[in-house]
């Protein structure tokens, strides 16, 4: 699989739902957090309504995000799991009426079949699933029915893992794209998030983004969520509400290294780290063209 190792910054489109796609590559895409619950680590019950919600989705919209991801169930460690009517309650009225208000693309971060595709016929375009499709496997048929985008998320919770953090990520991640190939997923609708946080210590953490340019040897562009996680507060010292700054400098190094998305909450600090290592990027590859 080494030798397929793609370069993430030449342009690539993104399938997504209803007729949809995205420019890969060459651009840092920003993808904006948006939670619709009570409990989520960061931001939980800030959003008190639909309307809330769905103002603040536009002010991410407007500060340069291109994907807002509605959540309506927390994924933190040891969080209460809910319903799936309770989680549909929480993001489709908010899908519906931001897909009514902007053309802005929209991710669900749900792992259910059933969520996912309610939401894709309320107006999402992608799924994003933290279980990288392997809770709910049928996910998968209704991202291939749809023609809808997708990103495998992989996680070490409720599973034994490998000591090595590259090669557990190959190991799952792979399982994951099986399972996209069986349903019958395009392979240009996919993305892969190697699931910062997701039953990693900070150590790992910090491994898996030192080397994180391996996981191109699976082919697909990547997606980067560190936003305020656990493993920031464990390096600065600084409390959940204060890693912005943090998040900013992984989303430079992963940037640098292959990322392709990056989910975050404060779109501007991100934004402007995006267009350095962007710039960056362009420069290496106009000197690049020079030498040739």
């Amino acid at each position: 699989m080494g030798k397929n190792v793609y370069n993430p910054f030449l342009p690539r489109k993104w399938k997504l739902a209803h007729g949809r796609h995205l420019p890969l590559g060459p651009k840092g895409v920003l993808m904006g957090i948006l939670n619709v619950t009570p409990d989520s680590f960061s931001d939980g019950g800030n959003l008190r309504n639909d309307d809330v919600a769905v103002f603040a989705a536009l002010q991410m919209v407007d500060q340069g995000a291109e994907i807002i991801d509605i959540g309506g169930e927390s994924t933190k460690p040891n969080a209460q799991a809910v319903s799936a009517e309770l989680e549909q309650s929480r993001v489709l009225p908010v899908i519906k009426s931001l897909a009514e208000k902007s053309d802005i693309l929209i991710s669900v971060d749900t792992y259910r079949a059933e969520t996912a595709e309610k939401a894709l016929k309320a107006g999402a375009h992608i799924v994003n699933d933290v279980w990288g499709f392997q809770k709910e496997p049928k996910i998968a048929n209704v991202v291939a029915e749809y023609g809808a985008g997708c990103c495998m998320m992989h996680t070490g919770r409720e599973r034994e893992r490998d000591r090595d953090v590259i090669a557990d990520q190959l190991e799952f991640l792979s399982k994951s794209l099986a399972i996209a190939k069986a349903a019958g997923i395009d392979d240009e609708a996919i993305l892969l998030d190697p699931g910062f946080g997701f039953a990693k210590d900070p150590e790992e953490n910090i491994e898996l983004l030192a080397n994180f340019e391996r996981l191109l040897e699976l082919g697909f562009p990547l997606l980067t969520g560190t936003s305020r996680k656990r493993f920031l507060g464990a390096v600065t010292g600084r409390e959940v509400g204060n890693r912005d700054i943090a998040t900013a400098a992984t989303t430079v190094v992963a940037r640098m290294k292959g990322s392709a998305v990056f989910r975050v909450h404060d779109i501007g600090a991100n934004r402007d780290a995006l267009a350095i290592a962007d710039a960056v990027i362009s420069a290496r590859f106009i000197e690049m063209g020079k030498d040739q």
